[in-house]
Protein backbone atom coordinates (compact mmCIF):
# COMPACT_ATOMS: atom_id res chain seq x y z
CA UNK A 1 0.00 0.00 0.00
CA UNK A 2 2.79 2.42 0.88
CA UNK A 3 4.13 2.34 -2.68
CA UNK A 4 0.96 4.12 -3.85
CA UNK A 5 1.44 7.09 -1.47
CA UNK A 6 2.49 10.43 -2.90
CA UNK A 7 4.99 12.84 -1.31
CA UNK A 8 2.26 14.85 0.45
CA UNK A 9 0.85 11.75 2.14
CA UNK A 10 4.29 10.56 3.22
CA UNK A 11 5.10 14.04 4.54
CA UNK A 12 1.93 14.04 6.63
CA UNK A 13 2.75 10.55 7.90
CA UNK A 14 6.15 11.88 9.02
CA UNK A 15 4.42 14.83 10.73
CA UNK A 16 2.11 12.38 12.50
CA UNK A 17 5.15 10.59 13.93
CA UNK A 18 6.88 13.85 14.87
CA UNK A 19 3.96 15.20 16.89
CA UNK A 20 2.32 12.08 18.32
CA UNK A 21 5.20 9.95 19.62
CA UNK A 22 6.94 12.51 21.89
CA UNK A 23 3.63 13.82 23.23
CA UNK A 24 2.44 10.32 24.16
CA UNK A 25 5.77 9.48 25.80
CA UNK A 26 5.75 12.78 27.71
CA UNK A 27 2.17 12.32 28.94
CA UNK A 28 2.02 8.57 29.56
CA UNK A 29 5.47 8.29 31.16
CA UNK A 30 5.12 11.62 33.02
CA UNK A 31 8.68 12.68 32.19
CA UNK A 32 8.20 16.39 32.88
CA UNK A 33 10.32 16.42 36.05
CA UNK A 34 13.55 15.29 34.38
CA UNK A 35 12.68 15.60 30.67
CA UNK A 36 10.35 18.43 29.54
CA UNK A 37 8.45 17.93 26.30
CA UNK A 38 11.18 19.77 24.38
CA UNK A 39 13.79 17.24 25.56
CA UNK A 40 11.49 14.30 24.73
CA UNK A 41 11.02 15.74 21.24
CA UNK A 42 14.80 15.95 20.74
CA UNK A 43 15.29 12.37 21.97
CA UNK A 44 12.48 11.19 19.69
CA UNK A 45 14.22 12.88 16.77
CA UNK A 46 17.38 10.92 17.55
CA UNK A 47 15.44 7.64 17.84
CA UNK A 48 13.65 8.25 14.55
CA UNK A 49 16.95 9.09 12.87
CA UNK A 50 19.29 6.81 10.89
CA UNK A 51 21.18 5.59 13.96
CA UNK A 52 18.17 3.80 15.51
CA UNK A 53 15.05 3.55 13.33
CA UNK A 54 17.17 3.68 10.19
CA UNK A 55 19.26 0.76 11.43
CA UNK A 56 16.35 -1.38 12.66
CA UNK A 57 13.87 -0.63 9.85
CA UNK A 58 15.97 0.68 6.95
CA UNK A 59 13.27 0.20 4.30
CA UNK A 60 10.59 2.10 6.22
CA UNK A 61 13.11 4.77 7.19
CA UNK A 62 14.05 5.38 3.55
CA UNK A 63 10.38 5.38 2.58
CA UNK A 64 9.20 7.89 5.20
CA UNK A 65 12.26 10.14 5.28
CA UNK A 66 12.95 10.23 1.59
CA UNK A 67 14.80 13.22 0.04
CA UNK A 68 11.60 15.06 -0.95
CA UNK A 69 10.14 14.79 2.58
CA UNK A 70 13.43 15.80 4.21
CA UNK A 71 13.66 18.83 1.91
CA UNK A 72 10.14 19.93 2.91
CA UNK A 73 10.89 19.45 6.61
CA UNK A 74 14.18 21.32 6.36
CA UNK A 75 12.40 24.41 5.05
CA UNK A 76 9.98 24.37 7.99
CA UNK A 77 12.85 23.71 10.42
CA UNK A 78 14.94 26.61 9.11
CA UNK A 79 12.10 29.11 9.50
CA UNK A 80 11.07 27.75 12.91
CA UNK A 81 14.53 28.03 14.37
CA UNK A 82 15.04 31.50 12.87
CA UNK A 83 11.90 32.76 14.65
CA UNK A 84 12.99 31.06 17.86
CA UNK A 85 16.46 32.62 17.80
CA UNK A 86 15.01 36.04 16.95
CA UNK A 87 12.78 35.84 20.03
CA UNK A 88 15.81 34.87 22.13
CA UNK A 89 17.57 37.98 20.79
CA UNK A 90 14.61 40.21 21.62
CA UNK A 91 14.50 38.92 25.19
CA UNK A 92 18.11 39.84 25.97
CA UNK A 93 17.96 42.36 28.82
CA UNK A 94 21.17 44.31 28.34
CA UNK A 95 19.96 47.26 30.42
CA UNK A 96 19.80 45.11 33.53
CA UNK A 97 23.15 43.58 32.68
CA UNK A 98 24.66 47.07 32.43
CA UNK A 99 23.04 48.17 35.70
CA UNK A 100 24.76 45.25 37.48
CA UNK A 101 27.79 45.15 35.18
CA UNK A 102 30.48 44.14 37.70
CA UNK A 103 28.59 41.13 39.03
CA UNK A 104 27.25 40.18 35.59
CA UNK A 105 30.60 40.50 33.82
CA UNK A 106 32.50 38.49 36.43
CA UNK A 107 29.93 35.70 36.58
CA UNK A 108 29.27 35.55 32.83
CA UNK A 109 32.96 35.61 32.03
CA UNK A 110 33.82 32.78 34.40
CA UNK A 111 30.69 30.73 33.58
CA UNK A 112 31.55 30.96 29.89
CA UNK A 113 35.34 30.98 30.00
CA UNK A 114 36.03 27.98 32.24
CA UNK A 115 33.85 25.44 30.36
CA UNK A 116 35.14 26.91 27.08
CA UNK A 117 38.69 26.06 28.15
CA UNK A 118 37.68 22.60 29.40
CA UNK A 119 35.74 21.90 26.20
CA UNK A 120 38.63 23.12 24.06
CA UNK A 121 40.95 20.74 25.93
CA UNK A 122 38.55 17.86 25.21
CA UNK A 123 38.41 18.91 21.55
CA UNK A 124 42.21 18.97 21.37
CA UNK A 125 42.18 15.39 22.65
CA UNK A 126 39.64 14.41 19.99
CA UNK A 127 41.99 15.70 17.29
CA UNK A 128 44.27 12.76 18.07
CA UNK A 129 41.69 10.42 16.56
CA UNK A 130 40.31 10.35 13.03
CA UNK A 131 36.68 11.09 12.27
CA UNK A 132 35.88 14.01 14.59
CA UNK A 133 37.08 17.14 12.78
CA UNK A 134 35.14 18.24 9.70
CA UNK A 135 36.69 18.30 6.22
CA UNK A 136 36.52 22.11 5.89
CA UNK A 137 37.64 22.99 9.43
CA UNK A 138 40.87 24.56 10.51
CA UNK A 139 42.15 23.17 13.79
CA UNK A 140 41.36 26.34 15.76
CA UNK A 141 37.80 26.41 14.40
CA UNK A 142 37.15 22.86 15.58
CA UNK A 143 38.72 23.43 19.02
CA UNK A 144 36.93 26.74 19.63
CA UNK A 145 33.66 25.44 18.19
CA UNK A 146 33.53 22.35 20.43
CA UNK A 147 34.75 24.41 23.39
CA UNK A 148 31.99 26.96 22.89
CA UNK A 149 29.41 24.16 22.53
CA UNK A 150 30.43 23.09 26.05
CA UNK A 151 30.11 26.68 27.30
CA UNK A 152 26.69 27.48 25.78
CA UNK A 153 23.73 28.28 28.01
CA UNK A 154 20.32 27.71 26.37
CA UNK A 155 18.53 30.91 27.39
CA UNK A 156 15.01 29.96 26.14
CA UNK A 157 15.13 26.53 27.81
CA UNK A 158 16.61 28.12 30.94
CA UNK A 159 13.52 30.34 31.10
CA UNK A 160 11.21 27.31 30.81
CA UNK A 161 13.07 25.41 33.54
CA UNK A 162 13.11 28.38 35.92
CA UNK A 163 9.36 28.79 35.38
CA UNK A 164 8.99 25.12 36.35
CA UNK A 165 11.13 25.69 39.47
CA UNK A 166 9.13 28.87 40.30
CA UNK A 167 12.19 31.14 40.48
CA UNK A 168 11.98 33.01 37.16
CA UNK A 169 10.57 36.22 38.69
CA UNK A 170 12.53 35.89 41.93
CA UNK A 171 15.82 37.80 42.48
CA UNK A 172 18.01 34.74 41.88
CA UNK A 173 16.14 33.97 38.66
CA UNK A 174 16.59 37.50 37.35
CA UNK A 175 20.30 37.35 38.19
CA UNK A 176 20.69 34.10 36.26
CA UNK A 177 18.91 35.64 33.26
CA UNK A 178 21.42 38.50 33.27
CA UNK A 179 24.36 36.11 33.30
CA UNK A 180 22.86 33.97 30.53
CA UNK A 181 22.01 37.02 28.39
CA UNK A 182 25.61 38.23 28.32
CA UNK A 183 26.85 34.71 27.53
CA UNK A 184 24.31 34.49 24.69
CA UNK A 185 25.87 37.52 22.99
CA UNK A 186 29.35 36.02 23.39
CA UNK A 187 28.18 32.73 21.85
CA UNK A 188 26.95 34.39 18.66
CA UNK A 189 30.02 36.63 18.51
CA UNK A 190 32.31 33.58 18.67
CA UNK A 191 30.17 31.84 16.05
CA UNK A 192 30.55 34.83 13.72
CA UNK A 193 34.33 34.65 14.27
CA UNK A 194 34.38 30.93 13.47
CA UNK A 195 32.31 31.53 10.34
CA UNK A 196 34.60 34.36 9.14
CA UNK A 197 35.60 33.56 5.58
CA UNK A 198 38.59 35.51 4.34
CA UNK A 199 37.59 34.80 0.74
CA UNK A 200 34.28 36.54 1.42
CA UNK A 201 35.42 39.05 4.04
CA UNK A 202 34.39 41.94 1.78
CA UNK A 203 30.84 40.60 1.66
CA UNK A 204 30.80 40.05 5.42
CA UNK A 205 32.02 43.56 6.22
CA UNK A 206 29.56 44.93 3.66
CA UNK A 207 26.71 43.04 5.31
CA UNK A 208 27.63 44.29 8.79
CA UNK A 209 27.88 47.88 7.52
CA UNK A 210 24.54 47.64 5.69
CA UNK A 211 22.98 45.98 8.74
CA UNK A 212 24.13 48.84 11.00
CA UNK A 213 22.70 51.48 8.67
CA UNK A 214 19.44 49.58 8.12
CA UNK A 215 19.04 49.04 11.88
CA UNK A 216 18.78 52.81 12.49
CA UNK A 217 15.89 53.14 10.04
CA UNK A 218 14.28 49.90 11.20
CA UNK A 219 14.24 50.95 14.86
CA UNK A 220 12.65 54.31 13.97
CA UNK A 221 10.01 52.52 11.90
CA UNK A 222 9.20 50.06 14.71
CA UNK A 223 8.72 52.88 17.24
CA UNK A 224 6.30 54.57 14.84
CA UNK A 225 4.28 51.41 14.09
CA UNK A 226 1.45 49.98 16.20
CA UNK A 227 2.25 46.73 18.01
CA UNK A 228 0.10 44.58 15.71
CA UNK A 229 2.17 45.77 12.72
CA UNK A 230 5.48 45.31 14.56
CA UNK A 231 5.03 41.53 14.60
CA UNK A 232 4.60 41.34 10.84
CA UNK A 233 7.35 43.83 10.02
CA UNK A 234 9.59 41.95 12.46
CA UNK A 235 9.23 38.78 10.37
CA UNK A 236 10.10 40.70 7.19
CA UNK A 237 13.17 42.05 9.00
CA UNK A 238 14.05 38.51 10.11
CA UNK A 239 13.95 37.16 6.54
CA UNK A 240 16.01 40.09 5.27
CA UNK A 241 18.70 39.75 7.96
CA UNK A 242 18.84 35.97 7.56
CA UNK A 243 19.27 36.30 3.80
CA UNK A 244 21.95 38.98 4.13
CA UNK A 245 23.98 37.01 6.69
CA UNK A 246 23.81 33.80 4.66
CA UNK A 247 24.72 35.60 1.44
CA UNK A 248 27.75 37.05 3.24
CA UNK A 249 28.80 33.61 4.47
CA UNK A 250 28.02 34.17 8.17
CA UNK A 251 25.05 31.71 8.18
CA UNK A 252 21.39 32.73 8.35
CA UNK A 253 21.20 31.95 12.08
CA UNK A 254 23.69 34.75 12.85
CA UNK A 255 21.37 37.05 10.92
CA UNK A 256 18.36 35.78 12.88
CA UNK A 257 20.06 36.54 16.20
CA UNK A 258 21.12 40.02 15.03
CA UNK A 259 17.55 40.67 13.83
CA UNK A 260 16.22 40.05 17.34
CA UNK A 261 19.09 41.60 19.28
CA UNK A 262 18.43 45.09 17.84
CA UNK A 263 14.76 44.96 18.84
CA UNK A 264 13.53 46.19 22.22
CA UNK A 265 11.42 43.82 24.30
CA UNK A 266 9.14 46.67 25.41
CA UNK A 267 7.95 47.07 21.81
CA UNK A 268 5.93 43.90 22.36
CA UNK A 269 3.48 42.81 25.04
CA UNK A 270 5.34 40.33 27.29
CA UNK A 271 2.37 37.96 27.47
CA UNK A 272 2.12 37.89 23.68
CA UNK A 273 5.85 37.32 23.42
CA UNK A 274 5.59 34.34 25.78
CA UNK A 275 2.68 33.00 23.72
CA UNK A 276 4.65 33.47 20.51
CA UNK A 277 7.56 31.46 21.91
CA UNK A 278 5.15 28.81 23.18
CA UNK A 279 3.36 28.53 19.84
CA UNK A 280 6.61 28.26 17.88
CA UNK A 281 7.74 25.48 20.24
CA UNK A 282 4.36 23.80 19.92
CA UNK A 283 3.63 24.08 16.21
CA UNK A 284 6.86 24.07 14.21
CA UNK A 285 9.98 23.53 16.36
CA UNK A 286 9.29 19.75 16.66
CA UNK A 287 10.09 19.56 12.95
CA UNK A 288 13.52 21.06 13.71
CA UNK A 289 14.08 18.47 16.45
CA UNK A 290 13.31 15.65 14.03
CA UNK A 291 15.55 17.11 11.33
CA UNK A 292 18.28 17.37 13.98
CA UNK A 293 17.83 13.69 14.86
CA UNK A 294 18.19 12.76 11.20
CA UNK A 295 21.73 14.16 11.29
CA UNK A 296 22.97 11.81 14.01
CA UNK A 297 25.57 9.24 13.00
CA UNK A 298 27.01 6.21 14.77
CA UNK A 299 29.37 4.97 12.05
CA UNK A 300 32.42 5.25 14.31
CA UNK A 301 30.73 2.90 16.75
CA UNK A 302 28.33 3.73 19.54
CA UNK A 303 30.97 3.26 22.23
CA UNK A 304 33.28 5.94 20.81
CA UNK A 305 30.43 8.43 20.42
CA UNK A 306 29.15 7.79 23.96
CA UNK A 307 32.65 8.09 25.43
CA UNK A 308 33.14 11.42 23.64
CA UNK A 309 29.72 12.59 24.85
CA UNK A 310 30.64 11.65 28.43
CA UNK A 311 33.95 13.54 28.30
CA UNK A 312 32.23 16.61 26.83
CA UNK A 313 29.49 16.40 29.50
CA UNK A 314 32.09 16.39 32.28
CA UNK A 315 33.90 19.33 30.66
CA UNK A 316 30.64 21.27 30.32
CA UNK A 317 29.17 20.68 33.77
CA UNK A 318 32.51 20.76 35.57
CA UNK A 319 33.48 23.99 33.84
CA UNK A 320 30.19 25.72 34.66
CA UNK A 321 30.28 24.65 38.31
CA UNK A 322 33.91 25.67 38.80
CA UNK A 323 33.31 29.00 37.06
CA UNK A 324 30.22 29.69 39.17
CA UNK A 325 31.99 28.76 42.42
CA UNK A 326 34.92 31.06 41.63
CA UNK A 327 32.45 33.88 40.89
CA UNK A 328 30.65 33.10 44.16
CA UNK A 329 33.89 33.41 46.10
CA UNK A 330 34.75 36.74 44.47
CA UNK A 331 31.24 38.19 44.87
CA UNK A 332 30.57 36.59 48.28
CA UNK A 333 27.35 34.82 47.38
CA UNK A 334 25.22 33.05 49.97
CA UNK A 335 25.87 29.41 50.72
CA UNK A 336 24.41 27.11 48.06
CA UNK A 337 23.86 29.81 45.42
CA UNK A 338 26.92 28.96 43.33
CA UNK A 339 25.82 25.34 42.88
CA UNK A 340 22.28 26.33 41.86
CA UNK A 341 23.50 29.01 39.44
CA UNK A 342 26.16 26.74 37.95
CA UNK A 343 23.73 23.88 37.35
CA UNK A 344 21.13 26.15 35.75
CA UNK A 345 23.69 27.86 33.52
CA UNK A 346 24.93 24.51 32.20
CA UNK A 347 21.52 23.86 30.61
CA UNK A 348 22.14 23.20 26.91
CA UNK A 349 19.31 21.90 24.70
CA UNK A 350 18.09 24.25 21.97
CA UNK A 351 20.72 26.96 21.56
CA UNK A 352 23.59 24.48 21.71
CA UNK A 353 21.83 22.21 19.21
CA UNK A 354 21.31 25.18 16.88
CA UNK A 355 24.98 26.12 17.35
CA UNK A 356 26.32 22.66 16.47
CA UNK A 357 23.89 22.35 13.55
CA UNK A 358 25.63 25.37 12.07
CA UNK A 359 29.07 23.83 12.70
CA UNK A 360 27.88 20.68 10.94
CA UNK A 361 26.43 22.68 8.02
CA UNK A 362 29.80 24.38 7.54
CA UNK A 363 31.62 21.01 7.85
CA UNK A 364 33.64 22.18 10.86
CA UNK A 365 32.57 19.05 12.75
CA UNK A 366 31.58 15.61 11.49
CA UNK A 367 28.22 13.97 12.10
CA UNK A 368 29.89 11.78 14.76
CA UNK A 369 31.02 14.86 16.70
CA UNK A 370 27.56 16.32 16.21
CA UNK A 371 26.01 13.17 17.68
CA UNK A 372 28.31 13.27 20.71
CA UNK A 373 27.51 16.95 21.32
CA UNK A 374 23.78 16.30 20.89
CA UNK A 375 23.89 13.50 23.48
CA UNK A 376 25.79 15.82 25.82
CA UNK A 377 23.13 18.53 25.38
CA UNK A 378 20.30 16.10 26.14
CA UNK A 379 22.02 14.73 29.25
CA UNK A 380 22.92 18.16 30.64
CA UNK A 381 19.35 19.42 30.24
CA UNK A 382 17.79 16.29 31.76
CA UNK A 383 20.04 16.60 34.83
CA UNK A 384 19.14 20.22 35.57
CA UNK A 385 15.78 20.03 37.37
CA UNK A 386 16.45 16.84 39.39
CA UNK A 387 19.72 18.33 40.68
CA UNK A 388 18.56 21.93 41.22
CA UNK A 389 15.15 21.29 42.82
CA UNK A 390 16.43 19.66 46.06
CA UNK A 391 19.17 22.30 46.32
CA UNK A 392 16.55 25.04 46.13
CA UNK A 393 14.49 23.35 48.83
CA UNK A 394 17.53 23.11 51.12
CA UNK A 395 18.37 26.79 50.54
CA UNK A 396 14.77 27.80 51.34
CA UNK A 397 14.95 25.79 54.57
CA UNK A 398 18.16 27.56 55.58
CA UNK A 399 16.60 30.97 54.86
CA UNK A 400 13.46 30.00 56.81
CA UNK A 401 15.51 28.93 59.87
CA UNK A 402 17.55 32.14 59.91
CA UNK A 403 14.53 34.46 59.69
Amino acid sequence: MHTAMNTTEIFLLAMLLIFSIPYLVWRVCKTDYYAPLVVVQIITGVLLGPGVMGAIYPDYYKFIFNPAVIMAMNGIAWWAVMIFVMIAGIELDLKQAWAHRRETTITSGLALGVPLVFGAMAAAGMLGYAGWIGPKAMTWQFVVGVGMACAVTALPILILLMEKLDILRQPIGQRILRYASLDDIAIWGVLALIMLDWDRVGRQLGFLLAFGIATVGYRRLMVWLQERDRWYVGLIWLALCGFGADWAGLHFMVGAFLAGAVMDAHWFDQEKMDLMRHHVLLAIMPVFFLSTGLRTNWKMGGAAVFIAAGVLLVASIGGKLIGAHIAGRILKWKKGEAGIIGWLLQTKALIMIIFVNILLDKQIITSETFTALLLMAIASTMLTVPVVYPRLQRMKEIIFRTT
